[in-house]
């Protein structure tokens, strides 16, 4: 654990740092970021996205990529971006990407992660500027506001991120003084995960102020247990995610667990449901919101 919370300060020291000098407008502009720094002689308007969180990101700023690579889990296009995102192609998964696909597709600019496609940097560089964050996940603020550098859309991005940090803390005003306890459960083939500090969904009910489990409030991605261990998951209220295919999950041993049927929040009708392309996935200001929306659905009575 203390080694998580340790990557949690170096990434969040590290994405600081990122970003561009340059005045809104001006081109060309040098961008910082995980790998280095990369020169954008002019506003891209061929955009390719290596992740589900630089589809968000770029889609929220009003930017229709022209490839995108889907996550493993999902390789369709996210509903909740669907109307807005336009038709972009599919350059490979986030996990096995596709560099014909991209260079086909003649961008002006690549936005990925450090964690996810490093070995690809230098390659991706030849086909056009590229500019990485360090990782998806937890940074999804800063990750935002260095792809909003890089499309000159900074001013647009701060915007977003103010209006949504406001909303956070007003849901959390509705709530008052005795806000209920909020556990994350994921359903993925090999495991079951109990979203910690260091993801997405922890940021955002951090940022709501909904307090977790003890369990879950470690400085770590999640932390990981079996279907028989599932009274682990206990909290006022428990929301499910599924990655990819339900059937290829443990979620039913888990869920015909005795332990599961005693669960306060089960037993209250407090355990819901979710959709795992926002919750989980989704890594963006528009996700964050959805997820926001989720809450108030839920909690405010």
């Amino acid at each position: 654990m203390a080694q998580g919370g340790k990557d949690f300060g170096k990434a969040a020291e590290q994405t600081a740092k990122m970003g561009t000098d340059a005045a809104p407008g001006q081109f060309p502009r040098t961008i910082t970021h995980a790998l280095g720094t990369t020169e954008i002689k002019k506003r891209p308007e061929r955009v390719v996205v290596l992740d589900v969180g630089e589809l968000d990101n770029v889609v929220s700023l009003g930017i229709k990529p022209v490839g995108w690579a889907p996550s493993e889990g999902s390789q369709q296009i996210p509903g909740y971006l669907k109307k807005d995102v336009g038709g972009p192609k599919s350059v490979g998964t986030v996990n096995n990407l596709d560099l014909e696909a991209i260079n086909e597709l003649k961008p002006d600019l690549i936005l990925g992660s450090k964690l996810r496609a490093e070995k690809h940097y230098k390659d991706l560089s030849k086909i056009a500027p590229t500019v990485f964050s360090i990782r998806p996940g937890f940074t999804w603020k800063e990750n935002y506001l260095l792809n909003a550098a890089a499309l000159d859309k900074t001013a647009d991005a701060k915007k977003q991120l103010e209006a949504y940090e406001a909303k956070a803390k007003k849901l959390g005003a509705d709530l008052g003084d005795r806000k209920p306890t909020i556990s994350m459960v994921r359903y993925l083939p090999q495991f079951i995960r109990l979203y910690a500090q260091q993801s997405f969904i922890g940021t955002v009910l951090k940022d709501a102020g909904l307090p977790r489990p003890e369990n879950q409030r470690v400085d770590t991605l999640a932390v990981e247990i079996s279907p028989e261990n599932i009274d682990k998951a206990d909290a006022d209220w428990i929301f499910t995610g599924v990655y990819g295919d339900v059937d290829k999950t443990k979620r039913d041993s888990a869920e015909d667990n005795p332990l599961w049927k005693s669960l306060k929040a089960v037993k209250d009708g407090h355990a819901k449901d979710v959709p795992d392309e926002t919750w989980y996935l989704g890594l963006g200001v528009t996700a964050a919101n959805s997820v926001l929306d989720d809450l108030r659905g839920f909690l405010v009575k």
